[in-house]
């Protein structure tokens, strides 16, 4: 009998928990879809309500990111060649991005990380991780950054984004990540 009551005790929590969220999101579609009528009735249950309501929740979950959320979005890994700190086109473009966003956010301070594959010696990748890094920071600067606002680190091989020993993770693990602090 006590488990039985247990049982429905739970059911019902999750009926008037789904119940909660349904009102509320009645709520925000009957406010938004208000909102967006230019004087005349509001178009419930029309598309154009409903793509308004998505707008809102767009620009909602835009205004709860953080600047790490919105640095990771615009782009914060630069990829290189094996054996290379040189910045191809790619690169160039998202380092452009990057620093759009830097002279925008002009209070952030980050760090540029250094990350090669794992070949190759350790001392060879920590110097070579902190090259390509180097890079990253000198391109930042000739686009209007604040060096003082940069702190460069090498890692070398020592943390993989993918873990594995292939071309596919070896790619991805050579790079240069911006992190703000």
């Amino acid at each position: 009998m006590k488990n039985k009551f247990i049982n429905l005790s739970a059911i019902l929590a999750i009926i008037l928990l789904s119940a909660c969220e349904t009102a509320s999101q009645k709520v925000v579609s009957g406010s938004a879809a208000t909102s967006s009528s230019t004087g005349s009735a509001s178009s419930s249950g029309s598309t154009s309500g409903s793509s308004s309501v998505d707008k809102k929740q767009s620009l909602f979950a835009q205004a709860k990111q953080t600047a790490a959320d919105k640095l990771i979005a615009v782009g914060d890994r630069v990829l290189f060649d094996y054996d290379s700190a040189e910045l191809d086109s790619s690169a160039k473009i998202l380092l452009d991005s990057q620093s759009r966003f830097l002279r925008v956010n002009s209070d952030l301070n980050f760090i540029i990380e250094g990350h090669c594959d794992e070949r190759g010696t350790r001392e060879y990748n920590l110097a070579l991780g902190e090259q390509r890094a180097t890079a990253v920071r000198d391109y930042l600067v000739i686009q209007g950054i604040d060096p003082d606002r940069i702190k460069v680190i090498s890692y070398g091989k020592e943390k993989p984004a993918v873990v594995g020993s292939n071309s596919m993770a070896w790619s991805k693990n050579r790079r240069a990540v911006t992190i703000i602090e």
